[in-house]
């Protein structure tokens, strides 16, 4: 999720992306994501007309999207091998960010929202999630998983590394991503069985 190159609309969302997944949302300006991209004010609210929450539905889709790209590719060879990707990709954030940057897609869901609506960047966080699952549950299932149980263990795992990675940052330790990845591991292992 680097940035580099000129603020182009796609290196606006990756800054706001990663600004989110430092601060979250609501402590996050418009103002303050077009800085971290080193992009003009003008030029984000040019791309984002709709101003933050259309801005923010788009980091998190951004993420999303990242995220599964990477998942497609690692689960090829099976769900164990899909699963030490995820927890090395979360790992790798935490670390290299020496444990200030979780997931935007976390810390818009853990957002307060307003009484009478639901935000685009809230309904694009629930859709993202269900993407991610759905590759892992796909993947159980051709495996040998049945479909009930590829999709609870599916919901376990994305549950799972989403939490682990906001302990980690709290614990400023990678300990919760290792003793969540052995039990992990030994789930998948039971369902995929023949």
């Amino acid at each position: 999720m680097a940035k580099g190159g000129a603020p182009s609309r796609e290196r606006i969302v990756a800054g706001a992306a990663d600004m989110i997944s430092r601060r979250g949302l609501s402590a996050t300006s418009i103002r303050e994501m077009a800085k971290h991209a080193e992009a003009p004010l003008g030029s984000t609210y040019h791309y984002f007309p709709e101003g933050k929450q259309q801005l923010a539905a788009e980091a998190v889709r951004f993420t999303g999207e990242w995220v599964a790209r990477r998942l497609r590719k690692e689960l090829e060879p099976g769900p164990a091998a899909g699963l030490r990707a995820f927890l090395d990709l979360w790992r790798r954030i935490v670390v290299e960010s020496d444990f200030h940057a979780g997931c935007p897609v976390l810390a818009v869901a853990i957002e307060e929202p307003p009484a009478d609506e639901v935000p685009p960047a809230l309904v694009a966080a629930a859709e993202v999630f269900e993407q991610w699952e759905s590759l892992l549950a796909a993947s159980l299932r051709e495996h040998g998983a049945g479909a009930e149980q590829a999709a609870q263990l599916a919901t376990l795992i994305v549950a799972a590394v989403e939490g682990t990675v906001a302990m980690c940052r709290a614990k400023r330790s990678t300990q919760p991503l290792d003793q969540a990845a052995e039990q992990l591991q030994a789930l998948i292992a039971t369902a995929t069985r023949d």
